[in-house]
């Protein structure tokens, strides 16, 4: 498995060969509220009940609702976590030729034609796909398609009918504090390895290779190499994210504990279908580049508003260009959707098809203005 110093990597296995590794940096975060609760049952002996002993006696019966449930969902999603294996072109070189090496991820079956969703970096330069299910049986597959660098999300598909499947909850619903279950192919040798958490943190955000990748789930719910791809679950057994990526260490070489991260169900349900039905995802294209607004960042500049997307470029002939829209601007609505932390631009331009008319409000040197921009498919 090859190793690295990076602050954070992606659960791509290698205990069959190389990982993957997703180089990224933690952005501005922003956590939700909320809680679970452990409901503990203590049968004290009276009466004809059993009795609390000593060390030597029998012990008391203790009932935990939620490990029974983890059992649950176990017993019900891991039919449904499947390991992809794939040969990708290797560093290493035979009598010339470069050899192959085998790398492991996981992924998750969420459609009866055999549609599987899981990471990109898991199937990213792929010659070969392979499917194992959890019951062992290996079948080949194809890519459907993925759709980076704006999601860490891919399709791919067997040929087969298949009848375990994972039903995709509602993440919008999530709150700080829930307890989850990952599922997934841990080292790319452990099949449907079950560990458990909480949520920790909902819409974080980072940056990408080319794009800042926001509103994900935060868990604490332990992620190794081999995981990318896999569930994260919720007691209800529904999959309300897909891990992508865990941070090891800071840059300064300190030592991260569980800090992991999933794209959001939600996410995953709009970006999937569209990659099942056109085998990619058409995103609306507005034309300019941009930083995310926060209310610590609006003071330290003094800005006029404290939340909203400042604009650091347009691009020429651009949607935004045509609209009047330019450098310095700082938008502040995309039709009726405020841009603020808990819905950034990138996520509400995605409501919108590709060829709408949209009012954009936006603050010009204090100024508010309204524009309509016409947008267009993203070449």
């Amino acid at each position: 498995m090859q190793q690295s110093h990076s602050p954070q990597e992606s659960g791509k296995g290698s205990g069959i060969g190389k990982a993957a590794l997703v180089w990224i940096l933690m952005a501005a975060v922003l956590a939700g509220a909320g809680g679970g609760a452990v409901t503990m049952a203590l049968l004290f002996g009276r009466g004809g009940s059993p009795a609390v002993t000593g060390l030597a006696g029998s012990a008391a019966s203790v009932t935990l609702s939620e490990d029974s449930a983890i059992v649950d969902v176990a017993r019900r999603v891991g039919p449904t976590v499947v390991t992809i294996v794939t040969e990708i072109d290797g560093r290493g070189r035979i009598r010339g030729a470069t050899s192959p090496e085998l790398a492991a991820g996981s992924g998750v079956v969420v459609d009866s034609r055999g549609y599987i969703v899981t990471n990109a970096h898991v199937v990213e330069g792929a010659r070969t796909l392979t499917v194992v299910f959890a019951d062992g049986r290996r079948q080949e597959a194809r890519l459907v398609g993925d759709d980076r660098p704006f999601t860490d999300l891919a399709v791919i598909q067997v040929n087969e009918t298949v009848t375990d499947l994972a039903p995709l909850g509602d993440s919008d619903a999530l709150m700080a504090g829930q307890r989850v279950v990952a599922i997934g192919s841990a080292l790319g040798d452990f099949r449907n390895t079950i560990t458990q958490g909480v949520i920790s943190g909902l819409r974080r955000s980072w940056p990408g290779s080319k794009q800042v990748i926001e509103d994900l789930i935060q868990t604490d719910a332990a992620i190794n190499h081999g995981n990318s791809g896999g569930p994260l679950v919720n007691l209800g057994g529904q999959v309300i994210g897909i891990n992508t990526s865990v941070i090891r260490q800071t840059q300064a070489g300190e030592t991260v504990e569980g800090i992991g991260f999933a794209i959001p169900s939600n996410t995953v349900k709009l970006v999937a279908r569209q990659l099942i039905e056109k085998g990619r995802v058409a995103r609306p294209y507005l034309g300019i580049s941009h930083q995310k607004i926060t209310p610590g960042l609006a003071s330290f500049y003094g800005m006029a508003v404290k939340t909203g997307a400042f604009v650091t470029q347009v691009a020429a002939n651009g949607p935004a260009a045509k609209a009047g829209i330019k450098e310095g601007d700082i938008i502040t609505r995309l039709g009726d959707d405020a841009i603020d932390n808990d819905h950034p631009l990138l996520n509400v331009l995605m409501k919108f098809e590709p060829t709408s008319r949209i009012k954009v409000t936006v603050n010009r040197d204090g100024q508010g203005l309204n524009l309509e921009v016409a947008l267009t498919e993203r070449p």
